[in-house]
Parts: structure tokens; sequence; C-alpha cells
């Protein structure tokens, strides 16, 4: 097994982000983050939800409301890695 694996089921993606599996639920229905389903329809989740997440525990602890946060998410650029700038 790998130590950088390319995606993470629910249940490990909570303990490395130290986020409940309910709020990564409730962050996935809001639109915050984002899964594919396995062939066992198992949620998966991309190793850049790692650092969304880490965005949004420090957004919330200064006080951003989640619809600030997500607006916020949702203009970074996708389909290449993130930037200083970004």
């Amino acid at each position: 097994m790998s130590s950088h694996p390319k995606e993470f089921g629910v249940g490990e993606l909570s303990e490395r982000a130290g986020v409940a599996v309910s709020a990564l639920h409730f962050y996935e229905a809001r639109g915050l983050i984002h899964s594919v389903r396995s062939s066992g329809n198992q949620r998966r989740y991309a190793r850049s939800v790692l650092l969304r997440l880490a965005v949004i525990k420090v957004a919330q602890r200064v006080g951003l409301p989640l619809a600030a946060i997500a607006r916020a998410l949702d203009g970074l650029p996708s389909g290449r890695n993130r930037t200083v700038a970004d």
C-alpha cells in the first residue's frame, strides 16, 4: 500500500483531515467538497480534498460563514495545481 494514495474513503479522509464523517457529508451536500462513487457505491475523495478541508477549517476558525467559503472555493481554478496567488 502506498503512503500517498490518490483517493481516500470517507473514514480515512475523516481521520487524516481531523473532520467528522458527518461533517464531510455535510460539506459535500453543500458543494464544498466532491467525491466520486466506486463500483461498490462507496464515496472516494481525491487527495486535493485534504487541502480544501484545511482551507475550510481555517476559514471557519476565523469566522467566515460557509456560504462565503463556498464562493471562495468556487473561484479556484480546476484542472491544475493551485498557486500562491490562487
